[in-house]
Formats: structure tokens, C-alpha cells, sequence
């Protein structure tokens, strides 16, 4: 049994995700009070370190900031307050051999394989010092949040995300064409200690009493909880997928009980039938901006996840909600919506109680 201050109802909710994931609703559609990226937004200021690497890396500074942001806070809805250890996107890539950059809210990495011959720099390492952090990080969340939050795990990208950050996606994108044999070898040296860089983390997490919990922040008591993705999805072909990404995605969600497709707009969801045929039974969708808004003109596309029989996350403005409702059955719907208070928050609680 967990038991939050800042979360009361945890038990209830985690009961209502469930039905989500299964593609149907106890009393409403879950929903998180949350914009897709809003944590990109704050920037931390004055900490006291002398490079934006150590503040990074700093873990009991990194954990006690967060429990400061959530300490006095009542979290609404599906809202969880979770602390997930973080030191960027290219964090697996980087525990192979890759170095990175920090910036003020996300890290990336500059290209390690310039030559075939460099494959063989890439070696996952135990002692690599990312992946020591990652272990810091965790244990000192771990130390402060019984009462307050969870932890969760760090974002994990094996596949073809992980080889853009190895090759640069430019090389990768020629590699594709000119050298796909290469291609291939780096996509399965990246899968080769995805279960055990997870299983090292879960075990950690499971051991303390922690659901299964990463950046998506959708606990899962018991189980095995993965944000499979491929963000360098939308630059190929469906069959380029096919040949190249799908069947190491294939091996990256079969050891998992739960997994959330993030589908990053619309080139990534070209390939939403293979996503869904290996396997995958949620998918997270994420619109854009600019001529990606409103999310009215992305209803057909919703509707056909539904009748596949995906379970749904959409990122949506508070104002199209009654607009969203009427087209849309709630089962399999998981909304995520940004709002300025939490009178705001009950009412549209309120409103999806009605929703049927």
C-alpha cells in the first residue's frame, strides 16, 4: 500500500489508469493535469554550482529540489507527483560511451561512430559515470520520498533513436541507403543491454516499494511499466520501418506488462499499424503546434486507435474539452490538459463524470 500526502486518492486512481490501459472506464476517462514538455519549461536559477553539469549530476541537490516543488501540494486527477532521475534523452546512448553536453533543461550528445570501425568503442559499462549518477540520483530520491512522491526510472531509447545519437541522424539517414547492413548492426548493438539496464533500475525501484513509473508518470504497482518510442521514425518509409525498426522494438516490449507508444506527430504516425500489429496496446499522441492545433482535426485519427483497440493519451486544451467529448467515447481516453488552478481541475473532473 502507498500511501502520499500529496496524493490521497492514489489507490483510486492507479484502479482508473488500469481500466485505461484495458480499454475501459470505472466512473471517468483518467485524466492528468499536465501539458506534454511543460517540465522543459523552468529553469533552475541560482543553485550554486559552477557548470550546469554538476548541477545536473548533483543528486541529493536534484532530490531535494523536487521535494520542495511537490511538499504542500495536493496533486488532482491522474496526477502523480513522481521524481524521475534524469540527466537527459541520450542518457542509454551515453552509458555505451557517449559524452554529453548539458544544456539548461536537457542534455544531448555529439556523434561517437564516424567510421565503421568505431563500433567497436560502443560498450556499455557499469562504471561509466552516467550510469553511476543514474544509481546516485535514484538512491538519493529513494532517501527523502516516503510520504511525498514517487520514483520512477530514467528514460530509456535503444533502437534507432539511441543509433542517431551514436552516428548523427544525417550519417544515419545515408547510412540507410548506402550501408544498411551497418545500419542494422548498430540498431542490435543498441539492444543488446536494454532488459538488463532496466531490470537493474526496476529491482532497485520494486525493492523500495516503488511502481514501475517513468517520465509519462503512469505508476503501474507490480508490473513492468516502458515508454517504447522512435522519434527518428518520421523521416523513413513505412517499409524502412519495417526492415529496420520493428523488430527490435519487438524484443524491447515483450519483457514488459505495460507498454505507451509515443507517437510524436503525424510522420510517426505513418507507421501506427506496424506499432500496433507488434504488439502495442497504448499509444501516447502527441499533435505539435502551430497548424498541428486543434486537436478537432486529429479526431479521425483518434477514432481509428479506438477501433484498433489502443488505449489513448491526447494532449488537450482545455477549451476544446466539451468539442472533444462529443465526438469522442471516453473508453480508452486518458486526457492530458494544463490548467492555471485547481478550482479549474475540479471542474473538468466534474465535467468528465458526465461524459459518456
Amino acid at each position: 500500500m502507498v500511501y502520499l500526502e500529496t496524493k490521497p486518492d492514489y489507490e483510486t486512481c492507479i484502479e482508473r489508469i488500469e481500466a485505461w490501459f484495458h480499454g475501459s472506464v470505472i466512473d471517468r476517462a483518467p485524466v492528468r493535469f499536465h501539458r506534454h514538455n511543460a517540465e522543459y519549461d523552468s529553469v533552475l536559477t541560482n543553485s550554486g554550482h559552477a557548470t550546469l553539469e554538476q548541477r545536473w549530476m548533483d543528486a541529493e541537490f536534484q532530490a531535494r529540489t523536487f521535494l520542495q516543488s511537490v511538499k504542500g501540494q495536493l496533486f488532482l486527477g491522474e496526477t502523480f507527483p513522481v521524481y524521475m532521475p534524469n540527466l537527459g534523452p541520450n542518457f542509454y546512448a551515453a552509458v555505451h560511451g557517449a559524452e554529453l553536453t548539458f544544456g539548461e533543461v536537457t542534455s544531448w550528445c555529439e556523434p561517437m561512430v564516424r567510421t565503421e570501425s568505431d563500433i567497436d568503442q560502443i560498450r556499455f559499462d557499469r562504471n561509466n559515470r552516467y550510469y553511476k549518477c543514474m544509481h546516485e540520483l535514484t538512491r538519493a530520491a529513494l532517501e527523502i520520498c516516503e510520504g511525498h512522491f514517487l520514483v520512477g526510472y530514467t528514460d530509456l531509447h535503444p533502437g534507432m533513436d539511441c543509433v542517431a545519437a551514436w552516428r548523427g541522424t544525417e550519417n544515419l539517414c545515408m547510412d540507410m541507403m548506402l550501408n544498411p547492413s551497418f545500419v542494422k548492426r548498430l540498431i542490435e548493438k543498441s539492444a543488446e543491454h536494454f532488459v538488463e539496464i532496466y531490470d537493474d533500475f526496476h529491482t532497485i525501484l520494486q525493492q523500495a516499494g516503488q511502481p514501475s513509473v517513468t517520465w509519462m508518470n503512469i505508476p503501474v504497482p507490480g508490473g513492468r511499466m516502458h515508454i517504447p518510442s522512435n522519434d527518428f521514425s518520421f523521416m523513413i518509409s513505412p517499409e524502412q520501418f519495417r526492415e529496420f525498426a520493428l523488430p527490435v522494438l519487438k524484443d524491447e516490449i515483450k519483457t514488459m506488462t505495460h507498454n505507451v507508444f509515443h507517437v510524436d506527430g503525424k510522420g510517426v504516425a505513418n507507421h501506427t499499424d506496424d506499432i500496433l500489429d507488434a504488439g502495442i496496446r497504448a499509444i501516447q499522441w502527441v499533435q505539435g503546434m502551430a497548424d498541428d492545433y486543434p486537436i478537432m482535426q486529429h479526431i479521425p485519427y483518434i477514432k481509428y486507435l479506438q477501433s484498433r483497440g489502443a488505449s489513448v493519451i491526447v494532449d488537450l486544451d482545455k477549451r476544446d474539452l466539451d468539442a472533444f467529448m462529443q465526438e469522442v467515447r471516453p473508453e480508452g481516453i486518458f486526457l492530458w490538459i494544463a490548467t492555471e488552478n485547481r478550482q479549474e481541475e475540479q471542474d473538468i473532473m466534474n465535467r468528465l463524470l458526465k461524459w459518456k
